[in-house]
């Protein structure tokens, strides 16, 4: 070939050497019929390599919580236990509270448990108090026992007492609006599919043989489906996912292309752990008196905290993906055969035969 500027450039391309004879010719077809039937069934049927994907899923979850509950004798909105109240992917559903009212600026005895509280005679232990900073005197917890001084917010949290769960939190309800994008191709789609009405939305809750697509969810029905009990996650708190996966074949029909839920425990680890087990977390609510004084109620949580996860790929025909690579010697194989001069001459290079000659074996009587 006659390149740029008047270079030749070479063409590499494959010899073949053509070998006649049966035996080689039956196992040559064998072993390409077995190539042939492994890309097939295995390459281009099963695995359809014939198609491109795209796993950078772009995605939006809005959540909203729905139900009342009764705690210490008060009625529960979703204002009250539901945080944070924006409705994002991840949010906490608090089933009970330690609390501690009327807290103002000041020095105060730090509160332990009676096993670290010492006789009026010693001195006391170095504090433990995460909440406050330590004066490091000693002063009476009660009249008979002692304990550290702290400066803080008084009077000190006890955060070891017994409370009892929000039970209703079992029947609450969670709504979940997830819209996907699959920026390869540009394609969209949501969870709310064509077959979704407003009826159904208002009678429907989640399950896995009626309600498949259903996007509202019972909380307790969730806890069953990630293998939990619910008094015990009420009573220590903990992470639950809820796993949306979009695992969409455009080849078939768009309304093909449905979201799948799967739920399960994230902090396993923790429920197995003596220390810190479950989930919790404190907040306060602020106040001020007439005198301008601050004074506040604080509030250390205990919730099931709920991860939306959102993953999966799309995938479309693309055949050049697996053709393109070998097409271009293909081609220039054809023209070299068939179109240029010098065609006899190249297939006589290109093509080399080797005959056998059949040789007789004397018979043995």
């Amino acid at each position: 070939f006659i390149g740029c500027c008047g270079l030749p450039q070479r063409q590499d391309t494959t010899k073949s050497v053509v070998v006649k004879s049966w035996t080689i010719g039956i196992i040559n077809r064998v072993v390409q019929l077995l190539i042939i039937t492994y890309f097939i069934g295995w390459v281009f049927v099963h695995e359809k390599a014939y198609q491109i994907r795209d796993t950078a899923i772009e995605s939006s979850v809005m959540t909203k919580v729905k139900g009342f509950g009764l705690y210490n004798n008060r009625v529960m909105d979703v204002a009250e236990y539901v945080t944070p109240s924006q409705g994002a992917s991840v949010f906490c559903i608090i089933t009970k509270f330690i609390t501690t009212e009327n807290q103002v600026q000041g020095y105060c005895p730090e509160v332990r448990p009676l096993a670290l509280t010492l006789p009026l005679a010693l001195c006391c232990l170095p504090p433990i108090c995460s909440l406050c900073l330590p004066t490091g005197r000693c002063v009476h917890f009660n009249d008979t026992l002692n304990t550290c001084e702290i400066r803080g917010w008084c009077p000190a949290e006890i955060d070891y007492i017994k409370t009892h769960p929000m039970m209703e939190v079992e029947n609450f309800t969670i709504f979940i609006k997830n819209s996907i994008r699959f920026p390869l191709f540009n394609f969209t789609k949501g969870n709310f599919l064509p077959t979704i009405t407003p009826q159904y939305i208002k009678a429907c809750n989640f399950d896995h043989e009626n309600n498949t697509y259903c996007p509202i969810f019972r909380v307790g029905d969730v806890i069953r489906y990630a293998h939990q009990n619910f008094t015990t996650l009420a009573q220590k708190g903990g992470v639950i996912g809820i796993k949306i996966g979009w695992m969409c074949d455009l080849d078939q029909s768009e309304d093909e292309c449905n979201p799948s839920y799967s739920f399960t425990r994230l902090d396993a680890m923790s429920e197995k752990n003596s220390v810190s087990p479950g989930y919790n977390f404190r907040y306060a609510k602020y106040y001020k008196m007439d005198n301008g004084t601050d004074y506040r109620t604080l509030l250390k949580a205990y919730a099931i905290r709920f991860d939306v996860l959102v993953n999966g790929n799309v995938s479309d025909f693309n055949l050049c993906v697996r053709t393109c690579l070998w097409l271009g010697t293909v081609l220039c194989d054809i023209i070299l055969l068939n179109f240029l001069k010098g065609a006899e001459q190249y297939k006589a290079k290109k093509f080399e035969e080797v005959k056998f000659e059949a040789r007789h074996q004397p018979c043995l009587l």
